[in-house]
């Protein structure tokens, strides 16, 4: 009787449940080496296709913008991206919203608007400057819907 107590324990627990493994838990984009100097990258390229705009050369501009959209891309993948990284994100969808809007894109350029004003609409904390951007890209939209209807 005292060997078959042991046994019968044993027995039982071999039935139980295996143990529920660790969460894994995603490393944080935000908190790696390369999400501060791929945040300046892209804010250093929006300033560059804002410069070529400015200079009457489009197609450059354009080349830079579509180089960034992957930047931004991977920016924004983070679960919580910093401020930084939203407002370069932000400005590349604002010059790429106005030169659709330039090409008479105005559907795409809606849409692009409206990504911006999603973002700022919900961004927290709001402050002055996401503010701004947030009625900058309503102004878009509503250019849009004015074009639209012409």
């Amino acid at each position: 009787m005292r060997l078959l107590l042991p046994m019968f324990a044993m027995i039982l627990a071999g039935c139980a449940p295996a143990p529920t493994p660790a969460a894994k838990v995603a490393p944080d984009p935000v908190a790696e080496d390369w999400y501060v100097p791929v945040t300046a990258q892209l804010t250093a390229m929006d300033r560059e296709a804002e410069g070529l705009l400015r200079a009457g050369k489009s197609d450059q501009a354009a080349a830079v913008i579509t180089q960034g959209q992957s930047l931004a891309n991977r920016l924004l993948a983070a679960p919580r991206p910093t401020l930084a990284a939203m407002e370069a994100a932000s400005d590349l969808d604002q010059l790429y919203a106005g030169m659709l809007l330039g090409n008479k894109n105005y559907g795409w350029a809606r849409l692009t608007f409206q990504k911006n004003v999603s973002r700022w609409k919900h961004w927290r904390p709001q402050t002055a400057d996401t503010a701004r951007r947030l009625k900058l890209a309503q102004d878009g939209l509503a250019e849009c819907d004015r074009r639209m209807g012409q």
